[in-house]
């Protein structure tokens, strides 16, 4: 109870919003991609209510676009396009998941997610759009929120030694969250302290999935 009742001290938007995927791309040629699913987890020992907001809400349908999450648990969102015309092709959306404390209004984290029309799954990813993708960086840039994500973009793109020490040394905890006894086990000669739940197992392997994406990159 008294971890609850600190909760509403939180400064509001510095609570970090887990989402996958963080990038939405729909195919005009492909009906299957026109459903998207948006997976939010909710790591934390409080429950989360959370909005869905976008910059062309005409565009799309978004089933379920406020709810609530639990304490370790996850939520599906489920994002249709319903205007797929030509005249949208390569256009960056953006979606805004806001989450707060239940009892509280402010929104305590946001997160966005890009959202993008191709006409087909073979002409994924442009040659170059260097005006949207300088538009974008600058965007990214001038939230606070997205510093850090920003920072892997940046680096993925200017770098090609490979990737940074502290992707590498993210990548390492990950790893060896998920090697460390799951709570319960009994045979162990691990301390007890040192066991993770699963749902905490669940947030490192979806940070290391992550973390994967952008060495991939580099």
């Amino acid at each position: 109870m008294q971890k609850q009742s600190r909760q509403p001290d939180l400064v509001e938007g510095s609570l970090p919003v887990f989402v996958f995927p963080t990038e939405l791309v729909f195919y005009a040629d492909e009906q299957a991609s026109h459903k998207q699913v948006l997976t939010l987890y909710n790591p934390y020992e409080f429950a989360l209510k959370f909005k869905v907001l976008c910059t062309a809400p005409n565009k799309y349908a978004v089933v379920d676009a406020t709810g609530a999450v639990k304490p370790q648990c996850c939520v599906d969102i489920v994002i249709r396009h319903r205007d797929v015309r030509a005249c949208h092709y390569g256009v960056i959306d953006k979606f805004r998941l806001q989450v707060s404390e239940q009892s509280q209004r402010k929104a305590l984290g946001r997160k966005e997610v890009m959202a993008t029309l191709l006409p087909s799954a073979a002409q994924e990813q442009p040659q170059v759009r260097p005006q949207e993708e300088e538009r974008r960086m600058k965007e990214q840039l001038a939230d606070r929120v997205f510093f850090e994500q920003t920072a892997f973009q940046t680096e993925s793109r200017t770098a090609s030694g490979g990737p940074s020490l502290l992707t590498v040394l993210l990548g390492l905890v990950c790893m060896a969250a998920l090697m460390l006894p799951t709570l319960g086990e009994q045979e162990s000669t691990v301390p007890v302290y040192l066991h993770l739940s699963v749902n905490k197992k669940l947030v490192a392997a979806y940070v290391l999935g992550l973390l994967t994406m952008v060495i991939l990159r580099t």
